[in-house]
């Protein structure tokens, strides 16, 4: 195989564009999803757009993760699609250019998406989520009601569980609230009312709740009985202080973690629990992720060859399709890793042998030019619709 450095610069120059649409256009549909929580976080409790911003900036690490594969493999994908539908494949072919030749332009592309989701597994994600742990107290200590949804059992206060069927953030008012309150060792007790007034003391990190017409259910642990009390005005006050004071220095989440505390807890583990493995598998993400890129880009290229349409919402569908299979396997690699079903080794790095092994099949066949009868998928999909 000849090396021709012109043809390498021309391929991986067409290959950035289209890299660089995709994560803008990913990262908008991220911003989209979180549309209807930043305008309840701005309108409805009073958090300033800097704040705002700044949670977004933090979440976004995690997101560029997956979404930089993912653009890698639909930059190559397209680029492909596009030089087969403009007879640019067949022209260099005709010149003495094989297929070989395009690929030291595609090992590059690929090094460098890989390089840049390691930077985020690596340092990326884990300063984003210790920084977004802190700014979350800085913006409960104004807000200490923003926590509460509707419909939703909440548990940031020690002790307490707390339910709200509907919140009225302009009146202050919740309806159908439900509370359990573990926080005296020798009672249970269960408070159930159809109307709450809320209230805060954002300084001390302290919420006042008072019902209305309620009923409160306390259950006598050592003299084992029962007691039903009907009030008409029950005040409680719940605590953030105590869930919050140990929040940026207590036990750190698995991705929160760098390379070097995932590799201590692992030999310092006692026993191999859920947390063990949920630890493992983060480390070898923080690897297998970025070598998806090798392996996604490598299997886009015989599918943009082969390929006569040069449609690019065939090329996106189809994009989009492969890093779904891509991502469901990678799903499942951590649900039965996490359970210890078998090795996290093997659930991490089994999608991109999979993938790799794919792509290194079709692209033998593309370069032997034994056709994979990639045209046919509109035809199968428009199939599957309709049956």
């Amino acid at each position: 195989m000849k090396y021709n450095a012109i043809i390498t610069r021309y391929v991986l120059k067409e290959m950035f564009p289209p890299f660089a649409v995709n994560v803008l256009f990913f990262m908008f549909v991220f911003l989209l999803t979180e549309i209807l929580d930043i305008t309840d976080m701005i309108v409805n409790y009073k958090v300033g757009l800097w704040a705002v911003m700044r949670i977004l900036a933090y979440s976004t690490p995690y997101f560029l993760i997956f979404i930089l594969p993912m653009s890698v493999m639909m930059a190559v994908l397209l680029t492909f699609l596009r030089m087969s539908g403009d007879n640019e494949i067949i022209a260099l072919k005709s010149s003495g250019v094989g297929i070989y030749q395009l690929l030291p332009a595609v090992f590059v592309f690929c090094l460098t998406g890989a390089v840049l989701t390691g930077i985020m597994t690596v340092y990326g994600q884990p300063w984003s989520r210790t920084a977004l742990k802190v700014l979350t107290i800085e913006v409960a200590k104004s807000n200490v009601d923003i926590g509460l949804k509707e419909r939703t059992f909440n548990n940031a206060f020690k002790g307490v569980m707390l339910y709200v069927n509907r919140i009225d953030l302009k009146k202050k008012e919740l309806v159908d609230v439900f509370i359990q309150d573990e926080r005296n060792p020798d009672a249970m007790i269960t408070v159930v009312a159809p109307l709450g007034k809320m209230g805060s003391d954002p300084d001390n990190l302290l919420f006042h709740l008072r019902l209305h017409n309620g009923t409160i259910n306390q259950v006598d642990l050592r003299k084992k009985s029962v007691n039903t009390v009907h009030f008409d005005t029950y005040d409680i006050q719940l605590d953030l202080k105590q869930a919050m004071q140990n929040m940026p220095d207590g036990p750190k989440h698995e991705r929160e973690m760098r390379l070097t505390e995932l590799w201590a807890y692992l030999h310092a583990a006692p026993s191999r629990d859920a947390r063990y493995y949920r630890c493992l598998i983060e480390l070898h993400k923080k690897f297998s992720i970025p070598v998806a890129c090798f392996a996604l880009g490598i299997l886009a290229v015989p599918l943009g060859v082969q390929s006569k349409s040069a449609r690019k919402a065939f090329g996106f569908a189809l994009g989009f399709f492969l890093f779904l299979c891509y991502y469901l396997l990678l799903s499942a690699g951590m649900v039965f890793g996490e359970t210890g079903a078998y090795p996290p080794a093997i659930g991490m790095w089994l999608p991109n042998i999979v993938t790799g092994v794919t792509g290194f099949y079709l692209l033998d066949r593309t370069i032997k030019g034994r056709p994979i009868y990639i045209d046919l998928l509109p035809y199968i999909f428009a199939w599957l619709r309709k049956a």
